[in-house]
């Protein structure tokens, strides 16, 4: 049976507006978790790059993210929501791959929101078995989802994708799993089998963004949260995330977000 024990296991519900707090590179820069996540978008707009993918969102969308999964999303203007970060140990009972659920329908949109109310009022008391409820009530989200996916956007499981967003998708999990190296685009590039124009070009049509812009944005979203969330010395931080020296990462670092390392840490 499934405890809720470790950091991973806990289930989390927390506001979208909550999750841009500290900065919008919270939410646009590309970044994953280490748990599957479901963001539940009830009101507002934007768009939003899943593993190398760029699409729009709007009310009532539903995205599920499992495990390691690249993603950004921004915000054109108010949006509500929710982000259920689910206990790690339910990925096996969670769909494999992400997933992009327009409900038009109200019932389905109903169902979904009851599913999370109920998930926040056994997270607001502390009553015996509170643990072993939410995993159960994370289940059912996970069979909503199940029963749900193919009847909002068709048989997504037997799709299969254009190879333009199938290279995209496998830039990001390359980049996902290897951005801390310092591997070079001409290495991904190599890997893939393309050219590192070719990439680029796949990129940007996928994207928005050309290969090497996906690739500094995920690393320089990690190297932010390092700095804002930890006390790790700067070159501590700049080897972790694969930069020859700090002054190699401190002028990186400062071409993409206007701010050196230390001064960007100060600030938050």
């Amino acid at each position: 049976m499934l405890t809720l024990s470790e950091p991973n296991s806990e289930l989390r519900i927390v506001a979208l507006q909550r999750l841009a707090q500290g900065g919008k590179w919270r939410v646009e820069a590309m970044r994953s978790y280490t748990r599957p996540v479901l963001l539940w978008f009830t009101r507002g707009q934007g768009r939003i790059t899943v593993a190398g993918n760029t699409r729009g969102y709007g009310s009532h969308n539903a995205i599920y993210l499992p495990v390691g999964t690249m993603h950004g999303f921004q915000m054109a203007g108010p949006v509500f929501g929710t982000a259920i970060h689910f206990p790690r140990e339910l990925s096996a009972e969670l769909p494999d791959e992400p997933l992009h659920l327009r409900l038009r329908n109200v019932h389905m949109q109903a169902s979904l929101n009851a599913l999370i109310e109920t998930m926040e009022r056994e997270l607001a008391q502390d009553l015996p078995g509170r643990d072993r409820a939410l995993v159960h009530h994370a289940g059912l989200v996970a069979v909503w989802l199940e029963r749900h996916r193919d009847q909002v956007e068709g048989p997504q499981t037997q799709r299969t994708p254009p190879m333009s967003e199938q290279l995209a998708q496998a830039f990001a999990a390359l980049v996902e799993r290897d951005f801390r190296t310092g591997k070079t685009i001409e290495a991904y590039a190599a890997e893939l089998g393309v050219t590192p124009t070719h990439l680029s070009r796949v990129c940007r049509s996928s994207a928005g963004r050309p290969a090497s812009r996906i690739l500094q944005d995920r690393v320089h979203y990690e190297a932010r949260k390092m700095l804002a969330d930890t006390a790790l010395p700067i070159k501590d931080i700049a080897s972790a995330l694969g930069f020859r020296s700090a002054a190699y990462f401190t002028r990186a670092f400062q071409a993409q977000t206007g701010a050196t390392p230390s001064a960007f840490r100060k600030s938050n």
